[in-house]
């Protein structure tokens, strides 16, 4: 099924996360009105809320209460990327300037906290302790996975195991929240409940790992910010840890400098990438992209054959071949 096919799907229900987060930003303070409608209008593919609603639509759930969450979702996302940029000096979201380069650091820290509280009061409007849950967890394991990446900045021992832990609490834990949230809706019972938590979370896997691989391998035109910006930023993915691992010391030696100095430039970072290239890194990365894509597939088994069943099928190719 084609990304055109999969959002056809679940059309009126976009247009709903939308009208929702429009309606949400209006906030009667031109300050936080403007900030709003310049984070909506960044694009996006909002593939978070299209889980949420083609799960719920899997398992037979039709009512208000998915867009609404749909909504939650995203404002939970705009304010981490927002309190992502400040942290990371970040002066470009998806190609065009931060949030932060427009308005300022201490404005954005601010809007950030306001759309975290307002995806919470929305959510708290549906009186519904089970949905809190899932949403406070996964809020709070992402702010965990930034704590524990921030004290790994700038250091080249991290781990596998250690990068894949911070990449679960920083990305997979609201992908696996948007999956639950859709079997909790239709009370699908617990052990679909799971299944649909561990699909999301292998799906927000193995979308880390291909963000870790586009990071150097792609071009900022279609990334929307630098190329090489973790590298820039002191932080080790995936690729590089295996390149640190298993190349020889005059490479180990390059990329330190590059995490020293954080001004990469352009004939350094052309370097890197060759030598990804060359001990095949990003391929190793990508290939376990692809077992993570499997895995969320394997989760579905169990569900009845729908459309919206062949759509959540489809999003993990879609994930792991997008803008390659």
């Amino acid at each position: 099924m084609t990304p055109h096919e999969i959002y056809k799907l679940i059309e009126r229900g976009m247009e709903q996360v939308d009208e929702e987060i429009v309606r949400q930003s209006n906030s009667g303070v031109p300050l936080i009105d403007s900030i709003g409608r310049y984070i909506s209008s960044s694009g996006g593919k909002r593939i978070r809320p299209a889980i949420l609603l083609l799960g719920a639509g899997m398992c037979g759930y039709e009512g208000p209460v998915a867009p609404r969450l749909g909504a939650v979702i995203e404002m939970i996302h705009s304010a981490t990327l927002l309190h992502d940029d400040i942290l990371d000096n970040a002066s470009v979201r998806r190609g065009r300037a931060s949030v932060n380069a427009q308005w300022g650091n201490e404005i954005t820290v601010l809007m950030g906290d306001w759309l975290y509280m307002t995806s919470f009061r929305l959510a708290l409007g549906e009186r519904h302790f089970k949905v809190l849950d899932v949403l406070i967890e996964a809020t709070r394991k992402m702010i965990e996975g930034e704590l524990i990446q921030l004290a790994f900045n700038g250091k080249f021992d991290i781990t596998e195991e250690q990068h894949l832990d911070i990449s679960i609490r920083k990305t997979a834990f609201l992908f696996s929240a948007c999956s639950q949230l859709a079997a909790i809706l239709s009370s699908a019972g617990e052990g679909k409940e799971e299944l649909l938590r561990l699909y999301g979370l292998n799906v927000g896997l193995a979308f880390q790992l291909v963000d870790d691989v586009l990071d150097l391998t792609s071009d900022e035109s279609t990334l929307g910010k630098p190329v090489g910006s973790d590298l820039k930023e002191g932080k080790l993915t995936l690729p590089l840890i295996y390149l640190m691992r298993e190349g020889e010391p005059q490479h180990r030696e390059l990329v330190r400098n590059a995490m020293r100095r954080k001004d990469v430039d352009a004939s350094v970072m052309n370097e890197i990438v060759h030598l990804v290239k060359e001990y095949h890194t990003a391929e190793r990365v990508l290939e376990k992209a692809h077992d993570y894509g499997r895995k969320a597939k394997e989760c579905l088994a169990s569900f009845p054959s729908c459309p919206e069943r062949d759509a959540l099928m489809s999003i993990p190719d879609y994930i792991v071949e997008r803008d390659r």
